[in-house]
């Protein structure tokens, strides 16, 4: 009795002692996190070398998706890590920066389009980059197993000139006033060992860091490519580490065992960069717009009444306030501030107004329950239950259905909601003319609200193939767009979301692109946060 008795207050004492080590140590990382400062380099000044960088991700690697934006940050961050683009945007603007191609020039009826190559590019494996890559690049993007968002645009391409291995003409089916977004997208993978990126084995491209490993549900490794055309990177390696939950995510953040956060809930990365000493990186340029959308093949809400009633009842103001912390701004249309599309009186024309929703379902009679699916990831929940309150305030009952992200993904590309459905949607980040043509949600030709219209599909096909996005045929084409989305309604728009990210003091110089992907090639880590 007394040997057991002793035996059991040792285990009370080591569980002790380990939990005071453990509490110290998380204090001891949160502390270095306070009490470390990255300095702004000076202009010319090289950044620190050498040093891991741990950033902490939701979702694994997911092959079968790999070229699919939106299908897990994981799959995006690998993508921009190990391969390159053609093209650039500018974070803020629609204007075009050089990346493997340095220069470009699109004919006067705009059906081809002339690129340069940089000479200095060879793969990981050393193989030298030329013009039959973006050739093979372009036409694996089409022929999937993926089902990329710009595949449409890509299959327009007819034409490809790689008599020039340094050169490549593109040829067109007909003008295609958002190529650029493709280019800023589809990444040059190599097409010797296509079999093996398809089934997550190998990722050979020209980025900067190098694939090296993949445990499924636990981390990525990439390291450093020294060959890179753009410059060694300052950093040795990138672990990608997944994590199962926000919360999770938040905590190991917290307790120095990560220096990227990707992913946070609204409310944690306000609590870590406010209190925590943490630094905030919203990625402008790379807006999301959450949404409800709505199935018009449904009897019920086929009638634009009572879509219009729904638009009338949705509280944009609580949502984007309460849910998203203020990080986002409320609309009617998708377009964020900044662009070409983007027209502010047309945001007020269904602000919340109980009167005149329910003026508009007393002319309808009454309503049968509706399904209001959602995705049991993120903060969607939330937001359901928001919705489903501002409905039975104008008496609209609703149901809701919680699905996985891979259910909810499902439906969304199939078109199979039953009723309302919640998400978020991008594309409205590039040039407007894509949204109609590429976006599920809104997609002329086939789209997850099953709305068909003659006059939307001419309006997209209009926008889309002028040779200039921004010239003033494509600006009208625009507005006949909004048009048909203001008065239709087959998905009511609450607001634009800014997505943020969260690091240690310790990292410097994160740059990210128009899908939320993080690109690491020029990102430091100070003497603090080497491991």
């Amino acid at each position: 009795m007394l040997r057991r008795r002793s035996v059991r207050v040792g285990c009370v004492l080591v569980v002790a002692v380990t939990t005071l080590l453990a509490v110290t140590g998380c204090q001891s990382a949160v502390s270095r996190q306070q009490n470390s400062a990255v300095r702004s380099l000076e202009p010319g000044e090289p950044a620190p070398r050498g040093g891991e960088l741990r950033v902490g991700v939701l979702n694994d690697l997911s092959p079968k998706t790999f070229l699919q934006i939106g299908t897990g940050n994981l799959n995006g961050h690998v993508v921009a890590n190990t391969y390159d683009t053609l093209i650039r945007y500018a974070r803020n603007s629609l204007t075009v920066e050089p990346s493997l191609a340095t220069g470009w020039q699109l004919s006067p009826d705009g059906r081809s389009l002339t690129l340069d190559l940089r000479r200095d590019v060879t793969f990981h494996d050393g193989r030298p980059f030329v013009s039959t890559d973006v050739e093979n690049s372009i036409r694996a993007y089409v022929g999937g197993p993926w089902t990329p968002q710009f595949k449409r645009t890509a299959a327009a391409i007819t034409g490809f000139d790689t008599s020039d291995p340094h050169r490549i003409v593109l040829g067109f089916a007909h003008p295609l006033s958002n190529i650029f977004d493709l280019l800023d997208s589809a990444p040059i993978i190599d097409g010797n060992t296509l079999a093996d990126l398809k089934a997550g084995r190998r990722f050979n491209g020209t980025g900067p860091f190098r694939f090296e490993s993949w445990q499924p549900n636990s981390s990525v490794r990439l390291v450093r490519n020294d060959r890179y055309w753009g410059g060694a990177p300052p950093l040795d390696a990138v672990r990608f580490v997944v994590v199962k939950d926000d919360q999770s995510l938040s905590t190991r953040l917290r307790t120095g065992q990560l220096d990227v956060a990707d992913g946070l809930s609204y409310h944690d990365q306000q609590l870590v960069t406010s209190r925590y000493g943490f630094k905030e990186i919203t990625l402008t340029g790379a807006e999301s717009q959450q949404y409800v959308g709505i199935n018009v093949a449904n009897p019920v809400l086929s009638d634009v009444r009572i879509r219009r009633a729904i638009a009338l009842a949705i509280d944009r103001e609580r949502i984007i306030a309460d849910v998203y912390r203020g990080s986002g701004y409320t609309v009617n249309l998708p377009w964020p501030e900044w662009s070409p599309a983007f027209q502010p009186a047309d945001n007020t024309t269904y602000a919340r107004d109980l009167p005149r929703a329910r003026a508009l379902l007393a002319e309808v009679g009454p309503i049968p329950p509706l399904a209001l699916d959602f995705s049991t990831q993120g903060v969607d929940r939330v937001i359901a239950e928001i919705v489903q309150s501002n409905l039975k305030d104008v008496g609209i009952t609703v149901e809701l259905v919680p699905n996985d992200q891979t259910q909810q993904a499902s439906k969304l590309i199939g078109g199979k909601f039953a009723g309302l459905w919640l998400l978020q949607h991008g594309f409205a980040q590039f040039t407007p003319s894509t949204l109609a043509v590429s976006a599920y949600p809104f997609n002329a030709a086939k789209n997850s609200s099953n709305y068909v219209n003659p006059a939307y599909a001419a309006a997209a096909e209009a926008a889309w193939k002028v040779p200039d996005g921004s010239s003033p045929e494509a600006l009208a084409a625009y507005r006949r767009l909004d048009d048909i989305w203001l008065g239709d309604l087959f998905l009511v728009e609450v607001g634009v979301v800014l997505t943020k990210v969260a690091t240690a003091a310790s990292v410097g110089n994160v740059d990210w692109d128009r899908r939320n992907q993080l690109h690491l090639a020029h990102t430091y880590l100070t003497s603090a946060g080497k491991q």
